[in-house]
């Protein structure tokens, strides 16, 4: 009788050919197209600086020429806020999509007290410094007279339309508007026609402006669901990471860009600050105080608790996202630079997609130590240069309200005004004096915001670290999961994918049977397969 072989093969049976080697200056060409990208965003910080403090000195420049001047940083701005929501929205939901609920629940807890940890860090250190240098003076006052007046903010207000923005009614209004407490005054009428009487009268109105904690908190209860439905959502979990890929590929794109931009925008800055050099004078001390606080929160703390708790060198993590510390330094958005915090993390540091990509938007948007050291050296600054005490009550005041405020700040530019109102009035201070920083505000701004990038990548790093074992044991169980599955799915003779029968006669020449393989020889290609089973067969 005739005898035929069947042989059945799984995926891990096939002996893949080794792949070409590819070219010896790979490696090496990427590393220096990495450094290259990196030196030309250093290059522009600095070409725009010096040219931006060398044109103040030419004849006075027509407001068109500097508009036009600043326009490609404009461009660069649109660019990065155009992939903002693609990117939170397809991050978020991956990253949380991956995991179960208890390493969901895990890992928020681990970021929000660090958050919540370096924030109070950051207040206090503020508050500290600005008591020890006292930059503020009374006789400052008698320099800029009287500022512009603000309407209080109520810190109630202020704590119910962060809630209300936590829960957007309209998801798409959400993307472009935020609803915000207004206070106007409504006159009253009277009986007998006396002068006319007015009250105050609080209403909800929406700003233009995206609603970046609406959307967190809706896309990361969608991820957690679409985690729990396993195999039910895997169709949508692949278009959100194909999504998530082509934003990182936009991104790299506008990255090199960047460098032109980054100049641009710091050059026009610098031109367009008028008596540049006056404010530089009277609110000097009042910027090294901001400045020294910055650099010992970020160069030292934060590297600090990142060495403590992971045991790495800090210095080589911060090495890694240098390119996004530059960035936020040029763009004074936090939000802004996100795009390019990702991309360090995940390619330079090998930090684990699903962390970063619930990490750091949730960082960006309620991490903001910078934030919150400034407003606390801002609000004890005008305290001092309006000859006000503040008691022990009331510097405690200072500072747990800066952290608040800071958590709820939009990541946007120049939030820290706006959110510093509500410091002021916790504390019955004259609000109107806030006008009077705005001057430097745009430079303190870049370096405020770059501490929270850095804030926000050391919170990376070290939830990673201690969520690391639990993603590998994750992984291990995933794995044995669909192992699983594959082996119960298979049946013994058919499987669509990994079972082929292949008939032969003992005397053919084609193909060729040893005590362990064939080797197999169709249309002269050869392919070698382990056999897993040989009995006789017979034809029914």
């Amino acid at each position: 009788m005739e005898k035929q072989v069947e042989v059945r093969m799984h995926e891990c049976h096939f002996e893949a050919p080794a792949p070409p080697p590819g070219p010896a200056c790979g490696g090496l060409c990427n590393k220096f197209m990495k450094n290259l990208l990196l030196a030309l965003t250093v290059l522009g910080v600095i070409v725009g600086s010096v040219a931006g403090a060398l044109l103040r000195y030419a004849s006075p420049l027509h407001p068109d020429v500097i508009m036009i001047i600043a326009f490609p940083g404009d461009i660069l701005m649109r660019m990065l806020k155009m992939v903002i929501l693609p990117l939170i929205i397809s991050s978020l939901i991956t990253g949380l999509a991956g995991l179960d609920a208890k390493s969901s629940s895990r890992l928020g807890t681990r970021a929000m007290v660090y958050y919540m940890s370096t924030t109070i860090i950051a207040a206090v250190l503020g508050v500290l410094l600005v008591l020890a240098i006292h930059p503020g003076h009374p006789k400052l006052r008698s320099h800029f007279g009287e500022g512009k007046k603000n309407d209080d903010v109520s810190t109630l207000d202020a704590l119910f339309d962060l809630i209300r923005n936590l829960f957007p009614e309209n998801l798409v209004q959400a993307c472009f508007q935020q609803i915000q407490t207004v206070t106007n005054k409504v006159e009253v009428a009277t009986p007998h026609h006396p002068p006319p009487k007015y009250v105050m009268k609080k209403s909800l109105q929406f700003k233009s402006g995206m609603n970046v904690l609406g959307l967190i908190g809706f896309f990361v209860a969608f991820g957690i669901c679409m985690g729990k439905m396993g195999e039910k959502a895997k169709l949508m979990m692949d278009f959100f990471n194909v999504l998530n890929e082509i934003v990182m590929k936009l991104v790299g794109m506008i990255m090199w860009y960047s460098p032109v931009g980054i100049a641009c925008l710091i050059c026009g800055k610098i031109i367009s600050i008028n008596d540049l050099e006056v404010v530089a004078k009277q609110l000097g001390m009042y910027m090294l105080t901001v400045i020294v606080g910055l650099i010992i929160h970020g160069g030292i703390f934060l590297p600090l608790i990142y060495f403590v708790i992971v045991r790495k060198n800090p210095f080589t993590f911060f090495m890694g996202v240098f390119q996004a510390w530059v960035t936020a330094l040029g763009t004074a958005s936090s939000a802004g630079t996100l795009p390019v915090t990702f991309r360090c993390l995940e390619e330079n540091l090998g930090i684990d997609k699903r962390v970063t990509r619930f990490v750091l938007p949730v960082g960006a948007t309620i991490n903001m130590d910078g934030t919150a050291l400034y407003e606390a050296v801002a609000a004890i600054f005008i305290a001092q240069m309006n000859g006000i005490k503040l008691g022990p009550g009331q510097i405690v005041t200072v500072s747990l309200t800066a952290t608040l405020a800071s958590v709820g700040a939009a990541s946007i530019p120049s939030a820290g005004l706006v959110t510093m109102l509500l410091i002021l009035t916790a504390v019955g201070l004259p609000t109107q004096d806030i006008s009077l920083l705005i001057a430097v505000d745009w430079l303190l701004d870049r370096f405020r915001t770059s501490v929270n990038v850095i804030g926000d990548s050391y919170g990376a790093g070290i939830v990673y670290h201690l969520t690391k074992d639990e993603l590998n044991m994750l992984d291990a169980q995933q794995m044995r999961t669909d192992d699983f599955e594959m082996t119960k799915s298979q049946s013994l003779y058919e499987n669509n994918t990994n079972h082929g029968v292949y008939a032969s006669y003992n005397s053919s020449p084609q193909v060729l049977i040893d005590d362990c393989k064939i080797n197999l020889t169709p249309n002269g290609s050869p392919a070698v397969f382990s056999i897993i089973e040989e009995e006789p067969w017979t034809q029914e």
